[in-house]
């Protein structure tokens, strides 16, 4: 029974693993339609996500709940199952904000192509360093989960940070710009929604994160990093 246990548990690690390497790809797809300002990436992006990740998602929780059926399973493997669990619901709702900011480029396109594609429609600086600290969350959370590493979890625990000042930063410098340039309302509140977005990912991330310390040392510390 032991044996078999450990055979389902790999197997369930290797789907989150699958699992985050195409959210992964579709977040990164989803900035760069953004960056590049793509629309034909961009509903790529949304159709990933609906068609693709939306389905592994429902089967691993599937697979999951089987396990737990079939083994009854205690101490280290049920908190292993209840992280599975967790995490993959994390993942799939990074996949739903990666196609929601897709959804914006495409928003954006429809309401002027012109104007989109312009130069005038140009991305603020300040997003860049906030797209390469999030996406660094999430390759360091899948990381810390395939090899249970508890101090690397930490650390994209305590990143977090960084993230929510740079959305502050960058909610204060739109909002500026919308009140000195009123025509650049709709693509800018838009930014506003992607800013948002970005910053509920990384939020996904260090969710992800507390629970592999639960996994590995059975300490909840959602609501206290110093313990």
């Amino acid at each position: 029974m032991a044996y078999n246990i450990q055979t389902e548990r790999e197997t369930l690690k290797g789907h989150i693993v699958y699992l985050g390497t195409v959210v992964e790809e579709n977040l990164q797809c989803a900035i760069k339609s953004l960056v590049e300002k793509n629309p034909d990436l961009a509903y790529q992006v949304v159709q990933t996500d609906r068609c693709e990740i939306d389905a592994i998602e429902i089967d691993i929780e599937q697979e999951c709940l089987r396990v737990m059926a079939l083994h009854q399973p205690v101490a280290c493997d049920l908190r292993f199952l209840v992280t599975v669990l967790k995490v993959n619901m994390d993942l799939e709702r990074i996949g739903d904000l990666a196609a929601k900011i897709a959804d914006k480029v495409l928003l954006l396109y429809k309401a002027d192509p012109a104007y989109f594609l312009s130069d005038a429609m140009q991305l603020p600086e300040m997003f860049a360093g906030m797209f390469d600290k999030t996406v660094w969350m999430f390759r360091q959370a899948m990381e810390a989960f395939i090899s249970e590493d508890t101090d690397l979890a930490y650390k994209v625990c305590l990143a977090d940070d960084e993230v929510d000042l740079a959305k502050r930063a960058i909610y204060e410098d739109l909002e500026e710009s919308i009140m000195n340039d009123p025509a650049r309302q709709v693509y800018l509140a838009k930014l506003l929604s992607v800013a948002r977005s970005m910053e509920r990912i990384a939020d996904h991330c260090t969710n992800i994160c507390e629970d592999i310390i639960y996994m590995a040392q059975g300490r909840i510390i959602r609501h206290n990093l110093s313990q």
